[in-house]
């Protein structure tokens, strides 16, 4: 650890070690027995020093690269994700004017039947003529 070995650690800085000897465990690193008295012994740390002796034989922990291949999936996600977007505006754009289409078409059809004539023409009812 980076910090002066005497300074007093936090709850945090033992939770970050005992993740750190965690993954250790499950990359093969440390026995379950081994991992279970460093928990421990992390658990009760109270200083820097005791904490950095307990992963001072384990790798120091890596940070994730960003390489080439992680690049190239970062825009390919992005671009599934705009096209997933695209695709779902367009769904609901056809929706909306098929529902359109169709009141529409209801419209014109009861029109038809209970107002003018199609032509333009209105029927009168015929005259009855007095004799």
């Amino acid at each position: 650890m980076s910090r002066n070995a005497s300074l007093r650690a936090s709850d945090a800085d033992r939770d970050a070690i005992a993740a750190r000897l965690h993954k250790a465990a499950v990359e093969g690193r440390l026995e379950p027995d081994e991992l279970e008295q460093r928990l421990h012994a992390a658990l009760r740390a109270r200083t820097y020093g005791e904490l950095g002796r307990l992963v001072a034989d384990l790798p120091a922990a890596r940070e994730r690269r960003r390489g080439g291949g992680s690049l190239a999936l970062g825009i390919a996600l992005r671009v599934a994700a705009a096209l997933a977007v695209l695709a779902v505006v367009v769904v609901v754009l056809a929706f909306t004017a098929a529902w359109w289409v169709v009141w529409a078409l209801l419209w014109f059809t009861m029109r038809g039947r209970h107002g003018p004539a199609r032509c333009g023409v209105r029927h009168r009812p015929p005259r009855m003529v007095a004799r």
